[in-house]
């Protein structure tokens, strides 16, 4: 029987948030400490933890099936490769930033200054998109120290929470893109093993799907049921149920996660009450 092979950052926190979401679609891998390579056990699925900017190269070559990647790799190094489902965690930016005691008005102030980075081809195009060229240093490890030792007048790196930046008394000046773990494949996947990719596919978009939303029960008089559900935005309509006691109804219903404590605000003005939030386990439509 085919099995799908996917890759995965050997360490660090996308692999950490990849292999929950594995875990979270039921699949069960043997995955001990420093290993290259684990199976699961109930899932034609064989992980490989390898370093995250070969990973698209690997894609190519037919090592690997699928990968779980950070989008800003893909962009620096597997423009040509498919992004098949944007998975949402692993957020983070590419950014430019320059000592912090430095003027910045627009990206014509870089115009002759050297910007060390490992992403060379992001840049080439983000400042070709502005009309403007780089003068790029590649390097790879910390970037940030870069203007500290006069190796370079700015830099472009990863952005997470900008503690790195601080630290070194640098400040963000553009964000060059948006990024966050993807799913995606090989050009070249067989049949047999797309298959495997759709229902893998299947699992990761309902448990997503739970991710961003909140199962509600609510009380409500019968006389404010359908001025409630008008504001319920369901999957398709809300449940109704009758209580025991006369005269009132209990309401189910999703909501998600981003337009909820506004929807709750509507709820409890229009009267209703005694109102439950659940978490969502999995979701499957």
């Amino acid at each position: 029987m085919s099995k799908l092979k996917i890759a995965v950052q050997k360490s660090g926190r996308l692999n950490e948030e990849s292999m929950e979401l594995l875990n979270n679609c039921g699949i069960s891998i043997d995955n001990g400490i420093d290993q290259l390579k684990a199976e699961a056990r109930n899932f034609p699925l064989e992980v490989l933890y390898l370093r995250n900017g070969d990973i698209p190269q690997y894609l190519r070559d037919g090592v690997v099936d699928i990968a779980i990647v950070g989008e800003n790799t893909l962009i620096e190094k597997g423009s040509d490769l498919p992004i098949i489902e944007k998975l949402g965690f692993s957020k983070c930016k590419v950014s430019i930033a320059i000592p912090k005691d430095i003027e910045y008005k627009s990206i014509q102030d870089l115009r002759g200054k050297k910007i060390a980075t490992s992403y060379p081809n992001t840049v080439n195009q983000y400042f070709k998109s502005k009309g403007e060229n780089a003068d790029i240093h590649v390097i790879n490890g910390s970037v940030e120290i870069a203007p500290n030792i006069g190796l370079a007048e700015a830099i472009v790196d990863i952005v997470s929470s900008g503690s790195t930046l601080f630290k070194n008394n640098l400040k963000e000046v553009e964000v060059m893109l948006k990024s966050e773990a993807v799913l995606t494949s090989s050009p070249n996947l067989s049949t047999d093993k797309q298959v495997i990719l759709d229902k893998l596919q299947f699992r990761i978009q309902s448990v997503l799907k739970a991710r961003d939303s909140k199962y509600v029960l609510l009380n409500a008089p019968n006389g404010k049921v359908q001025d409630i559900i008008k504001i319920l935005p369901g999957m398709k309509s809300p449940t109704v149920l009758p209580l025991a006691e006369e005269g009132w109804s209990s309401i189910h219903t999703v909501i998600n996660k981003d337009k909820f404590w506004d929807v709750i605000d509507e709820l409890k003005a229009k009267g209703a009450q005694g109102i439950l939030v659940c978490p969502i386990e999995k979701m499957v439509l």
